[in-house]
């Protein structure tokens, strides 16, 4: 089989298996409203032997490639939560500056990075599984329901999908999702990965209103990322912009994936999706902690 060498990492690797990961991921995440990317990091890091801090900024750059198609089928059956990702967006885009410092100033080392990138993921399945042990079951809904909006304004937003009312604070999730930024920017995520749990387990949103406004939130902030990791001040020696190349290779994968995931969701029950992210995410939060403890 074909092995490639992309230059700007020294990643050597098959050149099938960055789009199969990232079709797989992209394809499952995309129901969430996640790009899979908080699981591509840790491939190329411990798959890949991808360690830089340049690897956070290929993350991102996969992002680019896979959302755009997801948000746009999103949009067309009306369930682009359009307030609650301009919310998303605004915050998480500001905060992403933030993490870009933290992780070259104080988690260029892997050793230092990967205790950080394990507490993220055991955050999010944390919320995962209290949402799947406490929530109570949603009927899967009409595949033509939309979302209907009923108030917009600073203090509260709310709206209706498939006879069900449902509101949110844009003030705080403006500040949760400035948080959201830092430690995104940090990790090569975008944040969405944080805010789709925050959002079904903390606001109590159906999924199928979330998908959408969390990954357009991720697309615009994982553009402000790409920017400051290819731009942006590093110390002297850090490589810190993409590997343009395999990144790409990543984004064709996730493209075709999170589209098919996107078109998918509608027929699939809430509790599988959120089931199947908590599972995953506890398993891979778990290996890295356990990792640096000398348990394995």
């Amino acid at each position: 089989m074909l092995k490639v060498t992309f230059p700007v990492s020294g990643v050597k690797t098959y050149l099938f298996l960055p789009p199969l990961v990232s079709f797989v991921l992209a394809y499952f995440g995309a129901m969430a409203g996640v790009t899979g990317a908080f699981l591509l990091l840790p491939f190329q890091m411990s798959v890949l032997g991808y360690t830089s801090p340049s690897v956070s900024a290929t993350n991102l750059l996969y992002n680019l490639f896979t959302i755009p198609p997801i948000v746009i089928s999103y949009a067309r059956d009306g369930r682009l939560n359009w307030p609650l990702a301009l919310c998303i967006s605004a915050g998480s885009s500001l905060g992403i500056g933030g993490g870009y410092l933290l992780r070259i100033h104080y988690l260029e080392d892997p050793a230092r990075f990967k205790p950080f990138a394990g507490l993220v993921l055991l955050y999010l399945a944390f919320r995962l599984g209290k949402d799947l042990l406490s929530g109570k079951k949603r009927k899967t809904p009409p595949q033509k329901a939309v979302i209907k909006y009923e108030e917009l304004s600073l203090k509260q937003a709310r709206f209706s999908f498939a006879g069900q009312k449902h509101r949110f604070s844009p003030i705080t999730v403006f500040i949760v999702s400035f948080a959201v930024g830092i430690v995104g920017g940090a990790y090569g995520i975008g944040g969405g990965a944080i805010m789709a749990p925050y959002c079904l387990s903390v606001l109590k949103l159906p999924v199928y209103t979330v998908a959408g406004a969390t990954l357009l939130g991720t697309l615009v902030s994982s553009i402000a990322g790409v920017l400051f990791y290819s731009f942006g001040p590093a110390a002297k020696g850090i490589l810190t912009r993409p590997d343009f190349l395999l990144g790409a290779l990543f984004g064709l994968g996730g493209m075709l994936g999170g589209f098919l995931g996107a078109r998918s969701q509608k027929f699939i029950p809430e509790r599988p999706i959120k089931a199947g992210l908590f599972l995953v995410v506890l398993l891979i939060a778990l290996k890295y902690l356990l990792v640096l403890i000398n348990i394995f």
